[in-house]
């Protein structure tokens, strides 16, 4: 029986074909913009411009893990009980940061409202929004696949710094759609990497406490969802979040280095071979 020849680099082809995907969808998503579509168009396009990371993990899958059913790899990921605990803790420190925020950006703002939003109803069309358009489309690649891969070699606080950075890369097209230039986008660039790289380390703390995606895509809403809700400048909000995301980071490796620095034997198996987390 022919078998399927394995990649001998399956992160690095991810990455490289989660970018081949994103940028066309991108570019399709300004052109829609630029053309004056309704806003229901570009939202949707948004949200699937956003999932190129697990369009390309399926698609290269079975070059990954030829044994193995992708729907069942994703069916695993979400196998492990809730830890309420986790859970709350988790929110907690997300919603303490999100109200330091709003405290400072209080004390700078000019703007008539602290909040992008005005009614309830726009409040949970932007909630579920950005749940589409970020964390339910990019963690099934980048968490499930990309962190889990290189754990096999590396601690967990190496891995997500790499993934961390990848990911934030990915986000490239996006910093010069922020209307930013010169040295202000030369520091939002290296701000919103910091942000993301602590914040991927904030997940993989949390993650490896309890083993089920929904952890990393509550972590990763609420940091989209928070900070896209606040009425600011943009560069202060970024800086702010680095700032204070990367504190986070660094205490919950201190207080808790086995599940950052070390990693633990998961249960599961991939081919015939534990892996680490």
């Amino acid at each position: 029986m022919n078998r399927e020849k394995k990649l001998k680099k399956p992160v690095a082809s991810f990455i490289v074909l989660t970018n081949i995907i994103f940028l066309p969808l991108f570019c399709l998503v300004g052109a829609i913009n630029m053309l004056g579509f309704p806003k229901w168009i570009f939202d949707v396009m948004l949200c699937i411009s956003s999932w190129s990371s697990t369009f390309a993990f399926a698609l290269l899958f079975k070059k990954i893990y030829p044994e193995q059913s992708f729907m069942q790899f994703v069916k695993d990921k979400f196998n492990s009980k809730l830890k309420l605990s986790v859970i709350l803790s988790a929110i907690l420190i997300q919603t303490i940061i999100f109200l330091i925020i709003i405290f400072l950006v209080l004390k700078n703002s000019e703007a008539d409202s602290i909040f992008t939003v005005s009614s309830w109803g726009m409040l949970i069309y932007f909630f579920f929004k950005n749940l589409l358009a970020g964390p339910l489309g990019e963690e099934i690649g980048w968490r499930g696949f990309a962190q889990m891969e290189l754990q096999k070699k590396h601690t967990p606080l190496m891995a997500s710094i790499i993934i961390g950075f990848w990911w934030g890369m990915w986000h490239l097209p996006i910093w010069f759609t922020s209307g930013l230039v010169g040295i202000n986008l030369i520091k939002y660039i290296v701000f919103f990497m910091i942000a993301l790289i602590s914040t991927k380390i904030v997940m993989t703390a949390f993650y490896n406490l309890n083993q089920n995606l929904i952890i990393p895509i509550i972590i990763h809403q609420l940091f989209n969802f928070f900070i896209g809700l606040i009425n600011g400048n943009l560069l202060e909000l970024i800086m702010c979040s680095a700032i204070l995301y990367s504190v986070v980071a660094v205490l919950l490796i201190v207080i808790n280095p086995k599940n950052v620095l070390y990693g633990k034997e998961d249960t599961n198996i991939v081919n015939g071979k534990h892996y680490m987390v």
